[in-house]
């Protein structure tokens, strides 16, 4: 299962609108700048956000879009089903007679736990929790939260790479806000230990 780049994109709207002072009015082109986004592409997730009520589209010479009260409060996985709808990891975990055999697959059980470790992360994570990390920190408590639910191998692999601003784009770099990334992945759960 991969996210869309819609949904990918919702989440960065998000975060950044979640950046601004309250009440801050964005135009959809400077939208778009700030987060890397074309314009054209973005109009269709705008809408969604805001008939879902997360953000407010304000027409007019001084219009743009903003953040609603239940935007701060929402969560990855809100967000993301806002524009993808339901994610399911295979067919087979979905409601409804999609698959005959889940009652004999030994793959089922798996497919049901990783599901659910899944929507654990992407529900415990709010845009106003991510909001707070966009200086390009990764908080040890943040990584440690997400390698609870990787096995022991794929942490290993995971602590090779470089900490990632999911905002700006960078890795152990410069962010184009001027901030600095902090750390290797490894770092930061050398701190866990």
């Amino acid at each position: 299962m991969q996210l869309t780049r819609a949904a990918d994109y919702a989440v960065r709207v998000m975060i950044h609108l979640s950046t601004l002072p309250d009440g801050s009015i964005v135009p959809k082109g400077r939208l778009a700048k700030a987060i890397e986004v074309p314009e054209s592409f973005l109009s269709k997730i705008l809408q969604a956000l805001a008939r879902a009520g997360m953000i407010q589209a304000r027409r007019g010479v001084d219009g743009g879009f903003s953040l609603q009260p239940r935007g701060v409060t929402a969560t990855l996985l809100e967000v993301i089903e806002i524009i993808d709808g339901p994610i399911a990891l295979n067919i087979c975990i979905t409601e409804g007679d999609s698959c005959n055999r889940h009652s004999e697959c030994p793959a089922h059980l798996v497919w049901m736990q990783a599901q659910q470790a899944m929507l654990a992360v992407l529900s415990g994570a709010t845009i106003a929790d991510m909001a707070n990390n966009v200086h390009c920190k990764a908080p040890a408590a943040s990584v440690a939260k997400l390698t609870n639910f990787l096995p022991r191998t794929a942490s290993k692999v995971a602590s090779h790479d470089g900490v990632r601003c999911a905002t700006h784009k960078t890795t152990n770099a410069r962010c184009t806000n001027g901030a600095v990334a902090t750390g290797s992945m490894q770092d930061q759960l050398k701190i866990m230990e």
